[in-house]
């Protein structure tokens, strides 16, 4: 049953949704206090707004483009896994991995200080480390 290795990969994405909208709710405003994206010039993209907005705002965004970057490759081990056959430690590491990207989100998106930051990236990475080599594992031998 490949059900409980996908349900945190669900769980991430829709987390990811949440940060979206975060970061959108808290941009629009700042954006339309600036003039509104009207007065945006051609092309502009986000990275445009560092130093514009304030870091309070523009760490949503960080956050929600980090959350584009390593778990992607959470989301191929998980897949890969679930094709093999995942074991109950495989779901409980991704559980793991999917609750402290949420915890790091958070940090991120209000308190940001990297101490604290750097930890919860270097424990979810920990578990993505390990889900990697069991995903390898799963698949050895099989052809």
């Amino acid at each position: 049953m490949q059900g409980p290795i996908l349900t945190p990969a669900a769980v991430l994405v829709l987390w990811t949704m949440v940060m979206l909208l975060w970061m959108g709710f808290t941009r629009l405003p700042a954006i339309a206090k600036m003039g509104g994206l009207a007065k945006a010039k051609p092309g502009g993209r986000g990275q445009d707004l560092e130093g514009v907005l304030p870091d309070q705002i523009n760490w949503k965004s960080h956050n929600y483009a980090h959350l584009m970057e390593q778990p992607t490759l959470f989301y191929a081990a998980v897949v890969i896994l679930a094709i093999m056959g995942a074991g109950q430690l495989d779901v409980t590491l991704a559980w793991a991995y999917v609750v402290i990207r949420i915890v790091h989100s958070i940090w991120q998106a209000t308190v940001n200080r990297l101490p604290v930051r750097f930890t919860l990236f270097l424990l979810s990475s920990l578990c993505l480390i390990v889900l990697a080599i069991r995903a390898l594992g799963a698949t050895m031998g099989h052809g």
